[in-house]
């Protein structure tokens, strides 16, 4: 299968296998007038399979969102058929209004303009905190 190169836009790639339509939906990539392409199960040499995602167009991506659906993910930034910046995700420190608190008790439960913050507190297990009642998210 043969997809075109994005001239100006956005590459997202070494997406884990299998989480491009998760991320596709949380972007709202549907409401975009430009072009999209969603790739799955690519070879890759490093991981096995890959997604890609193509966006023929420049957008405001949250990297900290992107980087907590799949820190491996890199960012490509096009412009007139050439390479802009290059960006290496990781797993953010702080997460706001992307996690939600399980905790009937937390202030979060009951009061609904109180934003879901939670911080990353073990990098290596993926574990986050909610910083109002300290219950643990992991990734």
């Amino acid at each position: 299968m043969n997809i075109d190169g994005v001239t100006t836009g956005i590459v997202l790639d070494h997406i884990q296998a299998g989480k491009s339509m998760e991320i596709y939906e949380y972007l709202g990539l549907d409401k975009l007038q430009s072009c999209v392409a969603v790739i799955q199960n690519v070879r890759s040499a490093k991981y096995g399979k890959k997604d890609i995602i193509k966006i023929d167009e420049l957008i405001d991506l949250n990297l900290d969102v992107l980087g907590y659906f799949d820190p491996n993910i890199t960012v490509n930034y096009i412009k007139d058929g050439k390479l802009l910046e290059k960006k290496h995700l990781a797993l953010p420190d702080r997460l706001t209004d992307v996690l939600h608190c399980k905790n009937p008790r937390c202030i979060t439960s009951c009061e609904q303009e109180i934003p879901h913050v939670f911080e990353l507190v073990d990098r290596e297990k993926k574990i986050y905190r909610c910083i109002y009642c300290d219950t643990q998210v992991r990734v």
